[in-house]
């Protein structure tokens, strides 16, 4: 049976959706992260870079979503059905995978780090500083940067169900937390196609029972 290493209120649950739509049996070693919102050392043990999500299976430890999401598909979907057939959407399937992690979500962690620069822990003598500094960063490129990369998003919502063909795909599901992130911190307006698809996922059967299996997903905003 395969195993999940899930960390609370992370990446990992975009791990259980696609073992929920892939219907495989699976077990969950639940973590919390700790005051400080890192993981806990003891996922360590597990794999040594200490991150969530990681699984295991058959004796493979495996870790980053992408490569979890990719080795699912091409090991339990003989039948492709969270991959598509088409060759046009095969290129969009691999370049949103890869675009959730390698330039959507660092922007959104920046995000997340300089919003945070004028509150605790920051000491109590620098918050002043550092707030000021984050405001900086943010208005002159990380604002920007995050307005391009929606409606980017948004256009490519505009002319397709999702977000590579006309079904639910990996692509998908990689791209559920970075779009989560992106909703709670771009302060974006004018969204319509994004919030459209972000509705379809919370209603789907295998988004919910992820939710009951994970625990619930809740990403810290710009306040």
């Amino acid at each position: 049976m395969l195993t999940v290493h899930h960390l609370n209120q992370s990446r990992s649950h975009r791990v259980i959706w696609a073992l929920e739509e892939l219907a495989l049996p699976y077990e969950i070693v639940h973590y919390q992260r700790e005051k400080n919102m890192l993981a806990p050392e003891s996922l360590k043990r597990v794999h040594p870079l200490g991150k969530s999500p990681v699984i295991e299976d058959n004796g493979l430890i495996l870790a980053e979503s992408g490569a979890i999401l990719e080795y699912l598909q091409e090991t339990y979907d003989p039948e492709s059905r969270l991959k598509p057939l088409d060759p046009a959407h095969k290129v969009q399937y691999r370049f949103w995978l890869h675009y959730a992690e390698g330039s959507l979500m660092p922007l959104l962690l920046m995000k997340l780090v300089f919003n945070s620069l004028g509150k605790p822990p920051v000491p109590f003598g620098i918050r002043t500083l550092g707030k000021a500094l984050g405001q900086g960063v943010q208005k002159a490129y990380l604002n920007r940067q995050l307005e391009t990369h929606a409606r980017f998003i948004e256009s490519h919502l505009a002319a397709n169900s999702w977000f590579a063909g006309d079904t639910l795909s990996m692509a998908d599901i990689q791209m559920s937390f970075p779009i989560f992130a992106l909703l709670a911190r771009g302060g974006i307006p004018n969204l319509p196609h994004i919030q459209a698809w972000k509705t379809k996922v919370e209603n789907s059967p295998g988004w919910q029972k992820t939710l009951q299996q994970g625990g619930p997903l809740s990403i810290p905003g710009e306040d």
